[in-house]
């Protein structure tokens, strides 16, 4: 069972990582990862426990400023971590805010949408760190 709310303050590689039972996700920032190592276990184990009683509706709320290849493979892993949760009758929704003028972190998005049959829903907003 999901004990509470995490919450992983940005660093100048990561992204701030806030985890939250009630079925909000969010993770802002930049995602920098050099190595697997960077990556915190503890979200994976978070999302485990979520996932043994997960909300009606969880929310997935990504909002990057730049994404390097590992970390765009870990994102994936986290997002198809938590869609499980469809096969357990429940509702997923992600919400992918870009900056107006960021066309690649919108075509990336698209490209994980489709790629994975993953919907996605994408707000373009003035500020990416307003999310």
């Amino acid at each position: 069972m999901v004990k509470g709310r995490l919450h992983i303050l940005p660093t100048y590689n990561t992204p701030e990582v806030i985890l939250n039972p009630e079925g909000i996700i969010k993770i802002k920032g930049k995602a920098l990862f050099a190595n697997k190592t960077d990556i915190p276990e503890q979200i994976m184990n978070w999302i485990d426990n979520y996932l043994i009683d997960p909300a009606e509706t969880t929310y997935l709320i990504i909002a990057f400023e730049y994404l390097n290849s590992l970390s765009t493979i870990t994102l994936v892993s986290i997002i198809k971590k938590i869609s499980q949760i469809i096969f357990l009758g429940k509702k997923f929704v992600i919400h992918w805010y870009y900056e107006k003028d960021d066309d690649d972190m919108l075509e990336l998005g698209k490209y994980i949408s489709g790629a994975y049959s993953i919907p996605i829903e994408f707000i373009m907003t003035d500020d990416i760190t307003c999310c």
